[in-house]
C-alpha cells in the first residue's frame, strides 16, 4: 500500500510528542486522518473513519491506549494497532501483544524504526523495537503462552500469587493445606517453565501481573 493510501489515526496525551509525530509522518507522506489527545477520543476516531492503522500511547486520560484497543478490536474493526510508548518493561509489551497490537515501540526510537514498523505491520508480519530485550521479551512471552495449559486451580493459585499472597494466606482463602499449595506453586513453575529459585514464581507472577489476572 502506497503511503499516501494509508489512514491513519495518531494518538497522544502530550500535544508537543503527538505534534512531532503528526509532521514527521506527514513529511513522509503518511494520510493523517485524525489526530487525538485522549483515549475516548481515539476509540471515537477508530469506530468512525475505520484508518487502516493507529498509533496509540498507552497512558492517556479517559482510556487507555490498550482499553482503546480492546474495544476497537470488540466493536469489529480491522484497524492494526501499533503501541509507540515510554514503558520497555515486558509486562506492558506482553499484554499488548495479547490483545492484538501488532507493533511496540518505544518513543526514543528513531523515525526510521516507526517507518520499518508501520511497512511491516501493514504486510502483516509483527514489530518490536529493536530497543526491547528480546531475549528476556522471548522466554516471558513462551512462558506466558503455557497459562492455557494450566489446571483451573493452578490458575486460581497463580492469581493469588499475583496479588501478593503468601502461601498461607493462599490455603487460608482457597481452605486448602499449605502443602497442596506448595505442590501448585512446583506444578505451575514447571509448565511454565520458571527457572527454580527462591521466590522466583512470585517475582515472574508480579512481573506480569496485569496479563495474568485477565487470562
Amino acid at each position: 500500500m502506497n503511503k499516501r493510501d494509508l489512514r491513519l489515526v495518531i494518538a497522544d496525551d502530550h500535544p508537543l510528542l503527538l505534534k512531532g509525530l503528526q509532521d514527521e509522518l506527514e513529511a513522509s507522506h503518511y494520510n493523517i486522518i485524525a489526530c487525538a489527545n485522549d483515549g475516548e477520543e481515539a476509540l471515537k476516531s477508530i469506530l468512525s473513519l475505520r484508518p487502516d492503522m493507529a498509533l496509540l500511547d498507552i497512558n492517556m486520560p479517559l482510556l487507555t491506549g490498550f482499553e482503546v484497543v480492546k474495544e476497537a478490536i470488540a466493536q469489529g474493526t480491522n484497524t492494526k494497532f501499533i503501541i509507540l510508548s515510554f514503558h520497555d518493561e515486558s509486562d506492558y509489551i506482553v499484554q499488548a501483544l495479547s490483545i492484538g497490537v501488532k507493533g511496540y515501540l518505544l518513543k526514543e526510537d528513531s523515525f526510521r524504526e516507526i517507518d520499518m514498523c508501520i511497512d511491516t505491520v501493514m504486510r502483516g508480519g509483527e514489530y518490536l523495537s529493536n530497543s526491547l530485550d528480546n531475549s528476556i521479551l522471548s522466554s516471558t512471552t513462551e512462558s506466558l503462552a503455557c497459562l492455557k495449559f494450566l489446571t483451573p486451580s493452578e490458575l486460581t493459585i497463580l492469581k493469588q500469587i499475583a496479588k501478593r499472597r503468601t502461601t498461607q494466606e493462599i490455603a487460608d482463602t482457597l481452605v486448602i493445606s499449605r502443602r497442596t499449595v506448595e505442590k501448585h506453586r512446583s506444578n505451575i513453575i514447571s509448565k511454565l517453565t520458571i527457572p527454580t529459585g527462591t521466590n522466583s514464581l512470585t517475582h515472574w507472577a508480579l512481573m506480569n501481573k496485569t496479563f495474568i489476572l485477565d487470562f
